[in-house]
């Protein structure tokens, strides 16, 4: 069986059929070539394997063993299931180009998903981080309106470096974001975020545009180029390792949710600010900390 050509038309079929976002094929399509590669090392048939091979696999990738796969680490329960999910759209794609009349991957159990409460920031030390860029530069005001952005409107990592000119309405105190499903949302900017952007648009973005280029990316890099994720991510180390803070990118989305949240804002307005298809992934950030539940009982209860 011509694996590598298969791999490429379920790559299509993602796209054209499931119209999956670009992330999301990423992930199923890299999944399944280490699943192909697993398989090819072990000279067995995509058309005659059943589930107990799958489960074979999922122990090999859990124990984080390197041969002949790349992944070294044992995975956790999230990315167990990001990889049974992959599965088994391959394995239906497989049905669906007749090379296969039944999907084993469906009778692999889902991993239970871990419910975390994700890392918050305090509204101070928010503010403590993002002083640390250094706006003298166009690369530090770069910083400075990219993550003042992301806190402001609760973006996720590839919602920002995707954000492209147009869908900035500054005027108006919104943006436009393309988010998971390539469905877009409607998002209010805070006043202190439009001032870094406005600041960003007029003194740094222009000196980073490389002549005789166009980019429509708002945020660009060095070359002119369309800031990539790993540039985002690198820029946050420096940041955090300079204020002594330890956070994620990712964590100022969380604690945009979670600010809104204690200031009194509704659970299903936050949850349409997010971007969550279901209520219940925005439930995760209703969280309240020992401390507040303390001052609750003592201020309630009629023994507290």
């Amino acid at each position: 069986m011509a694996y590598r050509d298969l791999l490429r038309r379920f790559q299509d079929y993602l796209i054209v059929e499931l119209r999956l976002a670009r992330r999301s094929v990423e992930t199923y399509v890299r999944e399944c070539t280490f699943f192909v590669t697993y398989l090819e090392a072990r000279e067995m048939d995509l058309r005659s394997i059943g589930s107990a091979d799958i489960i074979e696999y999922l122990i090999h990738r859990q124990k984080g063993d390197r041969e002949p796969i790349e992944p070294t680490a044992a995975l956790d329960q999230r990315t167990i299931a990001k990889v049974v999910s992959s599965l088994r759209s391959f394995f239906q794609f497989l049905i669906v180009v007749k090379e296969r009349t039944s999907n084993p991957a469906l009778l692999v159990e889902m991993p239970k998903a871990e419910h975390r409460v994700p890392g918050v920031l305090r509204v101070d030390e928010v503010e403590r981080l993002l002083e640390n860029f250094e706006t003298d530069t166009p690369n530090g005001l770069r910083d400075r309106a990219l993550f003042e952005l992301i806190y402001s409107c609760g973006l996720r990592i590839s919602e920002a470096v995707d954000l492209v000119l147009r869908n900035l309405y500054l005027g108006e105190g919104i943006v436009r974001v393309r988010g998971k499903g390539n469905k877009e949302r409607l998002v209010p900017v805070g006043g202190e975020a439009i001032r870094w952007l406005n600041l960003y648009l007029e003194q740094g973005r222009p000196l980073l545009v490389r002549a005789g280029t166009r980019n429509d990316r708002v945020f660009l890099n060095h070359l002119g180029k369309g800031l990539s994720r790993k540039g985002m991510w690198k820029r946050f180390r420096e940041a955090t390792g300079k204020s002594g803070i330890e956070a994620k990118v990712h964590t100022l989305r969380h604690s945009f949710a979670t600010h809104l949240l204690e200031g009194g804002a509704d659970l299903r307005a936050v949850q349409e600010l997010l971007g969550h298809s279901d209520i219940s992934t925005t439930q995760i950030y209703t969280h309240i900390d020992k401390s507040e539940l303390q001052t609750y009982h003592r201020d309630f209860h009629p023994r507290g």
